[in-house]
């Protein structure tokens, strides 16, 4: 990735150019026809932003019913998912868990509207916060506090309700939309203090050092140049250690944040954890365990409500095959389910 300037043009409206994909921050760029499609979708989610509460949840319900008949792609890769998590259920039970899953993030894809688009003061009464004293103590240190969490369907609505008692910053993937993008981190910066993206390290270490929130999901497979496999509900999950590098930037105290609907999706509930005592250790194979198991905890909670349509486990340790690979049933190879 470069960033490169155009003459005479000030750093803050830098373009970011990847290999096929130019980011900039200034939306007159992305007036051209080819971003139309990404510009109607937006007015469509600042649209529905604008109805009722109660109507968002029927619609985002109705939303995600609609992906789990079309999105066949994404439906596959959530069941199989299901399929490796909970073993434990019937195949009646993980087809419901696969629908509810759908449901919830049509319920997410409205409440990037609320929270991209609406004032979150609209919503403070509909939020309960437990275990701020973890996180209040946690700063009287002065050495800033790793805010860990998970993708979750409720992750956007969850940090403008968590603004509203807190600055702090978050990490995000640069999305390969550039106009999606940059509505996604004008949206967000409504909010928080700084929106890095994941590879600008040293800005999410600044955080840290100036003794201040960073937020990350460490949930995702980045692939196995800086991860290592621990186990996820029982299965070797490619899992990153960037948790570790941060908190040993400035001795960072860790806290889990869990984040959830409540009250039949009327309501959200945000869950400080304990500060982890002795994190990390210097095994990243155990630092990352522990997360792993924090995440894992947090999920068995309200299952549905996690974004299972991602390939959490698409690194595979030598010799397992890929799990999201379409098999015949001629050549089906259940080896994988049955661990």
């Amino acid at each position: 990735m470069s960033v490169c300037y155009n003459a005479g043009q000030p750093k803050s409206s830098a373009r970011i150019v990847t290999k096929k994909y130019q980011h900039s921050d200034n939306l007159k760029d992305f007036l051209g026809p080819k971003h139309w499609p990404t510009w109607f979708a937006y007015g469509c989610i600042w649209t529905l932003a604008q109805l009722p509460f109660s109507w968002q949840m029927t619609i985002g319900k109705g939303l995600g019913i609609a992906m789990y008949h079309l999105a066949r792609s994404r439906r596959h890769i959530c069941e199989v998912n299901i399929a490796l998590c909970f073993p434990e259920l019937s195949a009646q039970e993980q087809k419901k868990l696969v629908r509810d899953t759908f449901i919830s993030n049509g319920r997410g894809v409205m409440e990037i509207g609320l929270s991209w688009c609406r004032d979150p003061e609209d919503f403070r009464a509909r939020v309960t916060v437990k275990g701020q004293e973890h996180l209040y103590k946690a700063l009287a240190q002065g050495r800033g506090v790793l805010l860990v969490s998970a993708h979750f369907s409720t992750l956007e609505i969850a940090g403008s309700l968590l603004a509203l008692h807190h600055q702090f910053s978050v990490t995000y993937r640069l999305h390969k939309n550039p106009l999606f993008d940059t509505l996604m981190k004008r949206g967000r910066q409504r909010h928080f203090e700084e929106v890095i993206e994941r590879k600008e390290v040293r800005k999410a270490f600044r955080q840290l050092q100036r003794g201040k929130i960073l937020w990350y999901a460490a949930d995702q497979d980045y692939g196995p140049r800086h991860s290592v496999f621990a186990e996820f509900f029982g299965r070797p999950a490619a899992s990153i250690t960037a948790t570790t590098t941060f908190a040993s930037v400035n001795n960072s105290p860790v806290i889990f944040l869990a984040h959830y609907r409540t009250q039949n999706n009327q309501c959200y509930e945000l869950i400080f954890s304990e500060p982890l005592t002795d994190y990390p250790t210097g095994d990243e194979q155990q630092d990352v365990l522990r997360i792993n198991t924090l995440i894992e905890a947090a999920i068995r909670v309200a299952p549905d409500q996690y974004i299972w349509l991602h390939r959490r486990f698409k690194t595979r340790p030598a010799g397992l095959p890929d799990p999201y690979q379409r098999k015949s049933p001629a050549n089906s190879d259940t080896s994988e389910t049955s661990q």
